[in-house]
């Protein structure tokens, strides 16, 4: 903790010293032995404000104020001495208590502002991350379309994983420690069908980066189906999706209604092995029924603690 100058310690203290003498005087004709304990306070504010010199300075121009200034009647001379060496011992304490608190204070000062430094460096690290990140995805898109030109769906499938993963990411970025929101998750992978076509309910849940990414897949690929065979694909379709949470299991429903009657896949392709196996890494299960209506997929894991 700095310190302020010379000039105004001292000044500070003799401002200290002048309320005290004055307390002195008016206290002197009920407790004539107090020459030199009224002095405390000063002691306390010069130390407080200036440190260690002001508060010697403090002490000692006490002292001798309580041996020159005489108010009425004085403690004989062996009971102004004892009372003089308590009152060097007390602010004694007083000066190392305070000086301790400054130590501390100041302590905690340069590692908040190493901390906030930091911290600083970290976002910039990150965010330059995500910027070399977003790059490579563009060069790996381009190679993508380039060697996949003559198969337009399997282009398709791996390109929306591809922007899936990289919604997550700069969800995951742009929060603090708790994780990914769920709900803003959900939102960032279903608002393109539109707001008006699914409504999520559930409390606030946040989600580990990788459960968050597994989430996102499995997000996308039941949005993909909905917009090419199941609610999303007809004009009366909806979906509603919600989750509760007990401890640390999160259970989670899709059910779609208005849509076309979904038949089960004749084999699995890539999206529903993804769909089934994206939550075992976290005691999950995924299971999808295929209704007349719709999709009605349960989703189940435990959340890990960091």
């Amino acid at each position: 903790m700095a310190e302020p100058s010379t000039a105004l310690s001292a000044g500070f203290t003799g401002f200290c010293l002048l309320p005290c003498t004055l307390l002195r005087w008016g206290v002197s004709p009920i407790r004539p032995d107090t020459p030199f304990s009224i002095y405390f306070t000063a002691v306390l504010f010069a130390t407080a404000f200036g440190g260690l010199h002001a508060g010697a300075a403090a002490t000692i121009g006490g002292g001798l104020l309580g041996f020159s200034l005489t108010f009425l009647n004085t403690p004989d001379e062996s009971a102004l001495l004892l009372l003089f060496i308590i009152y060097i011992t007390v602010s004694g304490l007083i000066i190392l208590g305070i000086q301790r608190y400054r130590a501390l204070v100041s302590h905690h000062r340069e590692v908040s502002g190493r901390l906030i430094e930091e911290e600083q460096y970290r976002k910039l690290v990150v965010n330059e991350l995500q910027h070399r990140l977003k790059n490579k995805l563009t060069t790996v898109h381009a190679v993508l379309r380039q060697l996949l030109y003559q198969q337009p769906e399997v282009f398709e499938r791996i390109d929306g994983c591809l922007t899936a993963l990289s919604a997550t990411d700069d969800l995951i970025a742009h929060t603090d420690e708790r994780g990914c929101d769920l709900k803003e998750l959900l939102l960032s992978e279903l608002s393109p069908y539109g707001h008006v076509r699914f409504i999520l309910i559930g409390e606030a849940v946040y989600l580990p980066g990788k459960l968050a990414v597994s989430f996102a897949l499995i997000i996308h690929e039941l949005a993909t189906n909905a917009a090419k065979h199941g609610a999303f694909s007809s004009p009366n379709g909806y979906l509603q999706l919600s989750w509760t949470i007990s401890g640390n299991s999160l259970s989670l429903v899709w059910d779609e209604t208005g849509g076309p009657n979904v038949e089960p896949p004749k084999q699995l392709g890539f999206g529903s092995k993804l769909i089934g196996s994206a939550l075992r890494p976290f005691g999950g299960e995924t299971n999808i029924m295929y209704l007349n209506a719709g999709v009605y997929c349960t989703m189940k894991c435990r959340i890990p603690n960091s």
